[in-house]
């Protein structure tokens, strides 16, 4: 359970560390070298980045996210606003989710304009994260347990599904909180703030984890910072969900309410989503593993506060898809979990009760045991499987329809081929850009969120009655058609 009683041997307060300290005096060691962390995490980001690769080289994106974030970060490397129109015709994502982070993608994008430059991105961001546990677990416990660590960590399923899910604005989060964390461990205090406040700017929601970041400041006895702190993160998220995404947004409003108080057409009240947090057993299975796979450890420390404001909203909301242990969403609470283990490890270690002691003394090991055995059924394992590197009929299908879509077009069409197009194409969702006419559209027959599709041609003049269209290639499953009238007036041709 949460220890929130600490002693001088747990959690000296009172004086600021300073930044440049080399190690702590209530430590077992220093950092030590750098090099075995740095080489992990080069691995780590090998893995990582291979297996998103092959992912999106052999068309197996999931989600249209990928090709969303492409247009977004195309965008600002065109310094122009963040239109993103695979959410519709002229869509401000801003006004969807707030995450101007995301502009820092610019100068990469600029020496490598393409979906893979996110992915990439995403898998360094995710392995210095590794190094900033590893580093930090070895300063609190000493030994070999840095390594240990940063392996249990850099294998852990938030960060594998997240890889799965291709890219997400969270990436940036993963290692501000890691630092966060670091700085709240080592007493860092101005260092907590600085690392935290940026957080605002990733996503919405991350408002309130600040706000919690303020309350472990106070609760260390560090009260005016964290009061303030606490204060900005409520502001920050009353701002943007409030005020900045609906000014963004053509319906004014912050859609994502609905995910809380609507479960399709039905209306569901806060009282029953609050009184239904664990009515799943996704719910529950996911709670087990965020904190069995710190061998329990994190339990015994206050951090683990930092990690309630992003279940809170996941087993809140009416959507399935935010309760289990899949997609990105568990993402941003592995630094926490295992930097709280950390914590919960070095207070055990002061415990006199020596079954606790003992069990302190091995707990770093179990996790990495616990990672290793999990990834034979997560998503890394993909890589030791000669199959999953082969290149299939189908690949070679939509490649040759990629070919057969000119570069500077207007395509609508499904997520199969979407983020292989957002590059230098203007690309709509299907179905999702009604009255625009686009010069093409790109269909996989067989994509699975789709209606049966027997004739395609009938299928584009439904969804733009306003032009014609005509087959123009026709590979496997998927079909090109391009529009054989003039676009109508305000779209060029």
């Amino acid at each position: 359970m949460l220890d929130l009683n600490q002693s001088d041997t747990d959690v000296p307060g009172g004086r600021e560390q300073p930044e440049t300290a080399p190690e702590r005096a209530d430590g077992p060691s220093g950092p030590g070298p750098l090099r075995p962390y740095l080489i992990v995490a080069a691995l780590l980001c090998a893995l990582y980045f291979l297996y998103a690769y092959l992912r999106y080289s052999h068309f197996q994106s999931p989600s249209w996210d990928l090709g969303i974030f492409e247009q977004e970060v195309r965008a600002y490397a065109g310094l122009n606003a963040p239109v993103v129109n695979i959410k519709g015709p002229g869509y401000l994502i801003l006004g969807d989710h707030f995450s101007p982070v995301v502009a820092l993608l610019v100068p990469l994008y600029w020496i490598w304009p393409s979906a893979l430059a996110l992915l990439f991105a995403q898998a360094a961001l995710f392995a210095a994260s590794a190094v900033i546990v590893g580093r930090t677990v070895q300063q609190l416990l000493g030994g070999r347990s840095g390594l240990c660590a940063t392996v249990a960590y850099g294998l852990s399923w938030g960060l594998q599904e997240a890889v799965k899910a291709d890219f997400h604005e969270i990436a940036f989060a993963v290692p501000m909180i890691a630092l966060v964390c670091r700085a709240l461990l080592l007493q860092r205090w101005t260092a907590a703030v600085l690392w935290a406040l940026p957080l605002v700017l990733i996503k919405e929601d991350l408002g309130i984890t600040v706000a919690v970041v303020g309350a472990l400041l106070a609760l260390y006895g560090r009260r005016l910072q964290g009061m303030l702190l606490a204060a900005f993160g409520v502001f920050a998220f009353a701002l943007t969900v409030l005020v900045l995404i609906p000014a963004a947004s053509s319906a004014g409003t912050y859609d994502y309410w609905k995910k809380i108080d609507k479960n399709g057409e039905q209306e569901v009240s806060l009282l029953d989503s609050v009184l239904g947090v664990l009515d799943s057993s996704v719910k529950v299975e996911m709670l087990i593993f965020l904190v069995g796979i710190t061998a329990f450890m994190a339990l015994r420390s206050p951090l683990m506060l930092l990690v309630l404001p992003t279940l809170g909203w996941r087993l809140l909301s009416q959507d399935s898809n935010h309760w289990g242990m899949v997609w990105h969403y568990s993402a941003i609470l592995m630094p926490v979990v295992f930097l709280a283990m950390a914590d919960g490890i070095r207070r055990s270690r002061a415990s006199e009760r020596p079954w606790l002691l003992a069990y302190a003394n091995v707990a770093v090991p179990v996790a990495a045991a616990i990672a290793v055995t999990l990834t034979q059924h997560l998503p890394l394992r993909d890589l030791l499987r000669p199959e999953f590197y082969r290149s299939e009929a189908r690949v070679e299908a939509a490649e040759e329809a990629l070919d057969a879509i000119p570069k500077g077009a207007r395509v609508e069409t499904d997520i199969t081929l979407m983020a292989h197009l957002t590059g230098d194409r203007t690309v709509y969702w299907v179905g999702g850009a009604p009255g625009t006419a686009p010069d093409v559209v790109a269909i996989n027959l067989d994509f699975g969120w789709s209606t049966p599709i027997d004739d395609p041609v009938k299928y584009a003049q439904q969804l733009h009655p306003e032009a014609r269209y005509r087959i123009k290639h026709r590979s496997g499953s998927f079909v090109v058609m391009e529009r054989t009238t003039p676009a109508p007036s305000g779209f060029r041709s």
